[in-house]
């Protein structure tokens, strides 16, 4: 795989790999599952929400008279 950064992305990933005393590619890899975990967690989250819905409706119907 070939990740293709502009400049400006490039060298805002060089002074955070700096600032962590990381490679770039360390840095990049990190980046990377921090966001699939974030994402992963809010599907997580709308799973349970809409799951507590669909088993409260009745509940929430009478709450919103």
């Amino acid at each position: 795989m070939t990740l293709r950064l502009t400049e400006e992305e490039t060298e805002a990933l060089r002074r955070q790999a700096e600032r962590e005393h990381r490679s770039m590619q360390e840095e990049a890899r990190l980046a990377i599952r921090e966001h699939i975990g974030r994402a992963e967690r809010s599907r997580h989250i709308e799973e349970i929400t809409r799951e507590g819905i669909e088993r409260h409706a009745g509940l929430l119907a009478r709450l919103a008279e």
